[in-house]
């Protein structure tokens, strides 16, 4: 009688394991078809973009689309170089880009530092300040800035893009580098000066080295920002020899037909070195971010 008894419960029990089973499948096709649907979403510029540049110019404008190339064509890419100079395009963006994120990394290391572990005061509403600073829309100060860089005499000159890209990322650098210092244990710093060190010293021999995903991540999207930075760059330069890569491939239409394939071979030059760069460091990146976001 007690077996008997225990027969349906255990059906009932095996009929739960399973059904929860098909729940646990069904929720990872699920997951699994919206991520590869995603990645492809989000790949597809990307291959269409590498398929556009390889493409002979008699099948960029066949009809039908030719999704494959009969045979690679390379010749976009030293067009790219021979006739419109992009070289001296990616140098400037690299000039610009590069001084930008060293810049910013110093001043926002100092200021974060100050800001995380100094007795200073107003320390809420300087915080504060750097957030507004942070969403502030570049558009409405560009006709100023014009101006002003202007009377300067810095208009086509690496200043008038450096100054304003510092800026207007400072104040990223430092909220970035702010949270993520508030995540070391101030007891090291103490020790250290305990040592001997300066507050000074500390920093860079102790804090800094500990806080390399914090600066990496910073560092990367200061660089990106710089890198593919358009509306200062086509307002502040005009000539050919000041111009950075975004301007100079707009500029690379003519009167009567778009160069797609030499578009799309500058725009793979430009874009593979910044995904090779995100790569490497996406596991530091990644913890940059959710340290700088787990203390406000």
């Amino acid at each position: 009688m007690a077996r008997t008894a225990t027969l349906p419960s255990n059906q009932g029990f095996t009929a739960g394991r399973r059904a929860a089973q098909r729940a646990r499948v069904f929720r990872l096709v699920v997951l699994w078809t919206l991520n590869v649907f995603f990645l492809l979403f989000f790949l597809f510029p990307l291959f269409w973009q590498t398929i556009t540049a390889l493409k002979p110019n008699d099948e960029l404008y066949a009809v039908p689309i030719v999704w494959f190339p009969k045979h690679l064509d390379f010749s976009h890419f030293q067009t790219v170089f021979t006739l419109y100079d992009f070289q001296v395009n990616i140098k400037n963006s690299l000039i610009v880009a590069t001084s930008t994120t060293v810049i910013c990394l110093v001043l926002g290391a100092f200021a974060a530092y100050a800001l995380a572990k100094l007795p200073l005061p107003a320390k809420k509403t300087i915080l504060t300040l750097v957030v507004v600073m942070v969403t502030f829309p570049g558009i409405a100060l560009v006709a100023s800035l014009f101006l002003l860089l202007r009377d300067l005499n810095w208009i086509d000159t690496y200043l008038a893009l450096i100054v304003p890209y510092v800026a207007f990322s400072l104040p990223f650098a430092i909220w970035v580098l702010t949270n993520f210092f508030r995540t070391i244990p101030s007891d090291l710093s103490e020790q250290a000066e305990v040592d001997g060190c300066s507050p000074l010293q500390a920093l860079y021999k102790v804090i800094l080295p500990l806080a390399s995903p914090g600066l990496v991540t910073a560092g990367l999207l200061i660089f990106i920002g710089a890198w593919n930075e358009y509306l200062f760059a086509a307002t502040f330069t005009s000539t050919s020899a000041a111009l950075t890569f975004p301007v100079a491939l707009l500029n690379f239409s003519g009167e009567h037909e778009v160069p797609w394939g030499e578009i799309s071979a500058g725009s793979e030059i430009v874009t593979l070195p910044i995904i090779i760069l995100v790569l490497i460091f996406q596991n530091r990146i990644v913890q940059g971010l959710t340290a700088g976001a787990s203390k406000g």
